[in-house]
C-alpha cells in the first residue's frame, strides 16, 4: 500500500508575503516561492529542508478562534529564553508563559499560536 506525503502546512491569513517573510526568518529558511491559482489568489510558500513546505493562504475571514493546530518549535542554537526573545525581536508577541510546563506559548504577526519548547 502506497502512503501518501504530506507537502505543506497551509495557513490562513491577510497577509501572506508578511507571513512568509516572518517564518522564513524564524525557521532560518531563505528559500520561498510565490504562486498564484486559477482563481488568481496568490499565495507564499517556505520550503523546509526535508519537511513539508509551510504555504500562506489568503483569505478574507478574521481569525476568530484558537488554532486547531499549531507548530511546537525547539531552538537549535539558542536557549529557549533567548530563542522567545529572538522571536519577538522578528514580531512573535507572547500569549502564555506556564509556570507548570515546558513551553512558552507566542502567536505570528496574525495572532496564530504557536509554542516554544526547550531545545531537544
Amino acid at each position: 500500500m502506497t502512503a501518501a506525503r504530506m507537502l505543506a502546512v497551509t495557513v490562513d491569513c491577510h497577509q501572506p508575503d508578511l507571513l512568509a517573510e516572518f517564518w522564513s526568518a524564524v525557521l532560518g529558511s531563505p528559500k520561498t516561492r510565490t504562486w498564484t491559482d486559477s482563481h488568481g489568489l496568490t499565495y507564499r510558500q517556505v520550503e523546509l529542508p526535508g519537511g513539508p513546505a509551510l504555504l500562506f493562504q489568503p483569505v478574507p475571514e478574521e481569525k476568530t478562534v484558537k488554532n486547531r493546530l499549531h507548530l511546537d518549535l525547539a531552538p537549535v542554537e539558542l536557549d529557549q529564553r533567548a530563542e522567545v526573545e529572538r522571536l519577538v525581536m522578528l514580531g512573535a508577541k507572547v500569549i502564555d508563559d506556564p509556570a507548570d510546563d515546558p513551553w512558552v506559548v507566542l502567536a505570528d504577526p496574525e495572532g496564530n499560536e504557536f509554542c516554544v519548547l526547550p531545545p531537544r
